[in-house]
C-alpha cells in the first residue's frame, strides 16, 4: 500500500536536479511487479512524482522519473514510454517547450499535462502544442488513472476493464451504471470510485491513508470522510453491504465478495 508517509519519505530522500529514477518499492508497497505499459513522468516535486511512482506501480505500469525538464526530454527521446506525465512549471525547460520539442521531432506519445494553473489559456496553448490531455493540480489518483485509459485507449494502447462484478455487484465505468443483485443503486461520484477500487482489487486491504490519496487526493485533508463514505456504500448494499465490504481492524478495509468469516 502506499500513503502520505511513503511520499514525505521520498521527499526527504531527495536528490538534485536531473534526478531519475526507475527503482522498485519495497516488497508489498504497491503489489505486484509491474509489467505494463512503462509512464514516463516529468514532476519537479519529489512528493508528487513518488505519489504517482509508486500509484502506477500498483496498477502495473513500469514507470521512469525525471525531476526536470532537459532530463525528461531526454528520456521522452531515449525510452519507449506508452505515455508522458509532463508537469508543466520545470526547472530550465518548461512543459510547453518539451510538448513543442517533442511534437517537433515527430513523437506521437501521448502526453498528459499536469499544472497548478487552471487558466483557460495555459489549457488552450498546452492542447495546441499537442499535449492529449490537461488536469489541473490538486487531483485524485483515480481521475488521472481514468484519464490515463482513455488517452491509451485512442491510441490503441491498454485498455481497462470497463465492466466490473463481485459478490452480485455489476459496476460499468463507461455508463456509470451500478446494480446490486438486479437492482440499481444511485451512488454518489466518491462512492462510485470507492466501489470501482475495491471491485478492481478484491480481498485487497487499503489503508484509510491510501484511500483518501486515491479517491480525494494526495493533499487532502480531512477528518472521517472515508468512514462515512464507506458507510453509505454498505447501506447501499443492504444486509450484505458489511459483510462484503469489511473492517479490517487497526488497517483499513477489504471488499471480500465470498463468504469469508476471517474479518468483520
Amino acid at each position: 500500500m502506499y500513503d502520505a508517509a511513503t511520499w514525505r519519505r521520498a521527499a526527504e530522500r531527495g536528490s538534485g536536479t536531473g534526478m531519475v529514477t526507475t527503482r522498485q518499492p519495497h516488497a508489498g508497497a504497491s503489489g505486484p511487479e509491474a509489467h505494463g505499459p512503462r509512464v514516463l513522468v516529468i514532476e519537479d516535486e519529489l512528493t508528487i512524482a513518488e505519489f504517482l511512482r509508486v500509484g502506477l506501480r500498483y496498477e502495473g505500469f513500469q514507470v521512469s522519473i525525471a525531476s526536470d525538464g532537459r532530463t525528461g526530454l531526454r528520456l521522452a527521446s531515449e525510452e519507449d514510454a506508452a505515455l508522458i506525465i509532463l508537469d508543466l512549471m520545470l526547472p530550465d525547460l518548461d512543459g510547453f517547450a518539451i510538448c513543442k520539442r517533442l511534437r517537433e521531432r515527430g513523437s506521437t506519445t501521448p502526453i498528459i499535462m499536469l499544472t497548478a494553473r487552471a487558466d483557460v489559456p495555459d489549457r488552450v496553448t498546452g492542447l495546441n502544442l499537442g499535449a492529449d490531455d490537461y488536469l489541473t493540480k490538486p487531483f485524485s489518483f483515480e481521475e488521472l488513472l481514468a484519464r490515463i485509459y482513455a488517452v491509451l485507449r485512442r491510441h490503441g494502447g491498454a485498455a481497462e476493464t470497463t465492466l466490473l462484478s463481485g459478490g452480485g455487484i455489476t459496476l460499468d465505468t463507461e455508463t456509470r451504471e451500478v446494480a446490486h443483485d438486479g437492482n440499481r443503486l444511485d451512488l454518489t461520484p466518491k462512492e462510485f470510485a470507492l466501489l470501482e477500487l475495491f471491485l478492481r482489487h478484491p480481498r485487497r486491504v487499503f489503508t484509510r491513508e491510501t484511500l483518501l490519496n486515491r479517491i480525494w487526493g494526495f493533499d487532502y485533508v480531512g477528518d472521517n470522510v472515508v468512514e462515512v463514505h464507506i458507510s453509505h456504500v454498505r447501506q447501499k448494499l443492504g444486509p450484505s453491504g458489511r459483510q462484503m465490504l469489511r473492517t479490517v481492524y487497526g488497517i483499513g478495509y477489504s471488499f471480500r465478495p465470498d463468504d469469508d468469516e476471517t474479518l468483520a
